[in-house]
């Protein structure tokens, strides 16, 4: 597992859109165009103006609705929230899956053989891209996986792999880190992984199948 990459400049460039979009929202639905002084003047004497009606309200969250979905990235992305440990397929603004997933613990571990480096189980944040989509995934276990539990790290790479433990897709994201199935499913929805995404073998389906090489990841 890595650390935090960098997301591809279109995201980017989206991301700014739709702040400038929501700033420029804010602009036309609190300012006025400016007069003169006079009436500057009177329209600071004059009483503050009625709370706008709740259907006028209404019609004003639509129309933000409507143009905040226009920034949203074309055809389906992938949006996971680490706090509520859930992770949702979108296409605009249309939600295609709602997953309860598990994401990382945030467990600090010391690198015995490096003072001073340590390893942090955190998923990370930021905007990503599917990377790699595979099937019947065999996980290479790595240093800390053998010290968690007090073994010795073998001098023969085949003694790494340990497969029928990530399920039977794997979609990887950037560094190692991966969404993909779990042996724990009474651990979802809970801050438990060392970084990667862990969802129930059904959601798992569903994501491999709608999510393509390329498909933007968000998480925060």
């Amino acid at each position: 597992m890595g650390g935090l990459t960098q997301g591809p400049r279109g995201a980017s460039r989206r991301c700014r859109s739709t702040s400038a979009a929501i700033l420029a929202l804010v602009a036309l639905t609190g300012c006025e165009p400016s007069g003169s002084p006079d009436q500057e003047r009177l329209a600071s004497e004059a009483q503050p103006a009625a709370p706008l009606s709740l259907p006028a309200l209404q019609r004003q969250y639509e129309s933000l609705k409507r143009q905040l979905a226009k920034q949203a990235p074309p055809g389906h992305y992938i949006v996971v929230d680490t706090a509520k440990n859930h992770l949702l397929i979108k296409r605009g603004a249309e939600v295609l899956l709602d997953a309860i997933a598990s994401t990382g613990s945030g467990v600090i571990l010391d690198k015995p053989d490096q003072p001073g480096t340590r390893w942090v189980f955190d998923t990370p944040r930021g905007e990503f891209s599917i990377q790699t989509r595979l099937t019947n995934p065999v996980w290479i276990k790595p240093d800390w996986a053998f010290l968690e539990e007090d073994q010795e790290i073998p001098a023969n790479p085949a003694d790494r792999a340990e497969p029928g433990v990530l399920g039977d897709y794997a979609l990887g994201f950037g560094k190692g880190y991966f969404i993909h199935g779990t042996l724990y499913t009474r651990l979802l929805g809970k801050n438990v992984t060392h970084g990667c995404i862990r969802l129930n073998d059904q959601d798992l389906l569903t994501t491999y199948k709608l999510a393509k090489i390329g498909t933007p990841v968000v998480i925060f």
